[in-house]
């Protein structure tokens, strides 16, 4: 399974970027993915969560109302959907996903198996 994430970039804060999350290779639409972000000097932490082929969604508290993540099945992609941007969200954003995540794991990022490259999402005050 390969990942490849795009679609960051430099923002005002308050403005908005969709990012995608491509999947190739064997993928199973039931499996859950995520988006984790790591900024500078912090660890990688969870976003956001759900299925390929979409379904219940997960999101860490701090961008629930924000974020908004969603799956389609037919073209292997996940998306998450940034608005309202603030400055702390300024991080490497990658996906991942793994054969062996459930409910009670989704969050921790040692539960995912493969993951893409990172795009890089910046934003200013």
């Amino acid at each position: 399974v390969q990942l490849q994430a795009s679609g960051g970039g430099l923002v005002q804060a308050g403005g908005s970027l969709r990012l995608s999350c491509v999947a190739s290779g064997r993928t199973f639409s039931n499996n859950r993915m995520a988006w984790f972000r790591q900024a500078p000097g912090k660890e990688r932490e969870f976003v956001a969560a759900t299925k390929w082929s979409n379904g219940p969604t997960y999101y860490v508290d701090s961008v629930k109302g924000r974020f908004t993540i969603s799956g389609d099945g037919a073209k292997n992609t996940v998306y998450l959907q940034m608005n309202n941007l603030r400055p702390e969200d300024t991080a490497v954003y990658y996906c991942a996903d793994g054969p062996s995540v459930i409910l009670s794991n989704l969050r921790s990022r040692t539960a995912y198996t493969y993951w893409g490259q990172g795009t890089q999402v910046t934003v200013s005050s």
